[in-house]
């Protein structure tokens, strides 16, 4: 089955990819890896995403397809894959849709002041970086790992992942109701704890 993730920063959706994907035997592919290859490897397309990563610029839609239609056809994606930050726009995900066959796009959906404080509650290790919650911490400041001092990252303080989830909202609402109109759309409830998130997503693409 080919699959998209799709969800909100703090949502949980690359944990939940990575599960299902180990549940379900095929590949995550998130846009950053199959940029790094294509230059790793020196494709064309890889050598054409670096020129425009080297200029500091944004890399355009039909270097990013290209290098994306490259990836879908190898060995161990033909048995599925899930897609996971990709497509980010509705013009992508109209590309998308002419070099491949989308079977379901999981949404998982956390209200906003619940993503607020599941980020602004997050600490990480600055050695090892092992995420911490403070809810969990109870008063422990230091990492059970390497005993460095725990921090909140900028993105994590409250005002940025506001910020963050506004961005999400408008670049994201389109293609959430682009892919429901598809029929293609499983919205999963993401305010639950993981085990029965990953539960709730394999339920949905059994019945896909």
């Amino acid at each position: 089955m080919n699959i998209i993730f799709l969800g909100p920063p703090g949502a949980g959706k690359g944990t939940q990819a990575q599960l299902i994907c180990q549940k379900l035997g095929i590949p995550q592919i998130s846009t950053g890896d199959m940029l790094r290859a294509a230059i790793a490897n020196q494709t064309e397309t890889g050598l054409k995403a670096k020129s425009f990563m080297d200029a500091g610029q944004l890399v355009p839609d039909e270097v990013v397809i290209a290098i994306v239609k490259e990836r879908l056809q190898a060995e161990d994606c033909k048995a599925g894959y899930i897609l996971d930050g990709f497509p980010r726009t509705v013009a992508q995900a109209v590309a998308l849709g002419g070099i491949a066959d989308i079977q379901a796009v999981v949404n998982i959906a956390v209200a906003d002041e619940a993503l607020v404080k599941r980020l602004s509650g997050r600490r990480v290790c600055p050695v090892c970086g092992a995420p911490y919650s403070v809810e969990r911490l109870a008063g422990q400041t230091q990492c059970a790992v390497d005993g460095a001092t725990l921090i909140q990252r900028d993105d994590d303080k409250p005002e940025t992942v506001l910020g963050r989830l506004t961005v999400y909202h408008q670049k994201t609402a389109p293609l959430i109701d682009f892919y429901r109109k598809e029929g293609k759309l499983l919205d999963i409830d993401g305010d639950q704890d993981a085990q029965a998130v990953t539960a709730a997503i394999l339920t949905a693409l059994e019945a896909k």
